[in-house]
């Protein structure tokens, strides 16, 4: 099917005001039953059978996961694993330097981002958990004989509705112009910033990526995005297709807010704290600035006095991948590196979490 008929504002207008009901409606009884939680949180994979305590909406949303598991596409997910392998050191630091960035500078999305404190007071450990979720679901054999992922998914997807639930309830700034918080138009858009977005940085710092690789990493992620309550029939299937929606939602959205720039800001201010690589810690705005363009850069505020060249960005992110990993990348290697320094900086391995519920 040619998804680009589908491109229009009429249909992204409508997209706007859709969420992820199933998801929605579990939460509803987690928070009414914040044991839930605590047994959701306490799960290595999604056990086979399920407390009978679970209400039916939780059960339901579960069973989702279950129904999935027969139908995934073994060739899909192995590709989608094999390219992660070969280029994750690249692709963590694309999600870093030029995904997150650029979800910033769509205002109406970053307003839901903000109103979250621990994006903001917490970027650390908000960062890494972003870091834990791409890392499992590039596990090797993730999916197809390890279901660890599966839950990574279930997370992650009532994380989201979580948001939304505490926005529609307590967020008295809340705009309705926003359209509604963590809406099928966003949720497109951010799935699309942690896939394609990718594949532009790595083209922007000169590598070649084929139409198979597209192909390879679109399918991956309508995979997740099925998994993580996205409407994948709005989803790009080939490299033309995902650059035209980019475009429809940038047209759409991309606009300079206060929001975008506390987001930036904060971002920035860890990097040019935290970030071990002195060389790489010195360029941050410089960074932003080379892979987001100069539109995207003005709407986030961010100036750079330094043109940065393709050619030296791809060299000084190789160096870095060297000094981290040596001459042999490995999804191992890259998982050991990142669980190194979550102990370094965090005291521990961070695992992602549903929010606790303050028992009254």
């Amino acid at each position: 099917m040619d998804k680009l008929k589908l491109y229009t504002n009429q249909n992204f207008d409508q997209l706007r005001q859709r969420q992820d009901p199933l998801a929605d409606q579990a939460v509803e009884d987690l928070i009414a039953n914040p044991s839930f939680i605590d047994v959701i949180n306490s799960w290595d994979i999604i056990p086979d059978q399920l407390s009978p305590d679970f209400s039916p909406r939780v059960r339901n949303f579960l069973q989702f996961y279950f129904d999935k598991q027969s139908l995934q596409e073994t060739s899909v997910l192995q590709n989608g694993q094999d390219f992660f392998a070969k280029n994750g050191d690249i692709y963590l630091g694309l999600l870093g330097f030029y995904s997150l960035p650029y979800c910033y500078a769509f205002g109406d999305g970053a307003e839901v981002l903000v109103r979250s404190k621990r994006i903001v007071q917490d970027i650390g450990k908000r960062l890494a958990e972003t870091g834990v979720f791409v890392m499992d679901i590039f596990r090797p054999n993730a999916f197809i004989s390890d279901s660890r992922a599966y839950l990574t998914c279930a997370k992650v997807r009532l994380i989201h509705a979580f948001s939304r639930y505490f926005i529609q309830k307590y967020a008295r700034d809340w705009d309705p112009k926003f359209g509604k918080a963590i809406n099928q138009e966003d949720m497109l858009g951010t799935n699309l910033a942690f896939s394609m977005i990718v594949l532009r940085g790595m083209i922007k710092m000169g590598r070649n990526i084929s139409e198979s690789d597209f192909e390879v990493v679109l399918q991956y992620w309508k995979w997740i995005g099925e998994l993580i309550g996205v409407d994948t029939s709005f989803w790009p299937e080939n490299s033309k297709e995902a650059f035209e929606l980019d475009r429809l939602i940038r047209k759409r959205h991309l606009k300079s807010t206060e929001a975008g720039k506390t987001l930036i800001g904060a971002l920035g201010g860890y990097y040019k704290g935290n970030i071990p690589d002195a060389l790489i810690r010195q360029q941050v705005d410089g960074l932003f600035y080379f892979f987001l363009g100069k539109e995207a850069s003005n709407a986030l505020g961010i100036k750079s006095t330094n043109a940065l060249s393709g050619n030296l960005v791809d060299l000084v992110f190789r160096f870095s991948g060297w000094k981290n990993y040596g001459s042999k990348k490995s999804y191992e290697g890259f998982r050991r590196m990142m669980e190194i320094q979550q102990k370094e900086q965090f005291g521990e391995v961070i695992k992602l979490n549903l929010p606790q519920v303050i028992r009254s």
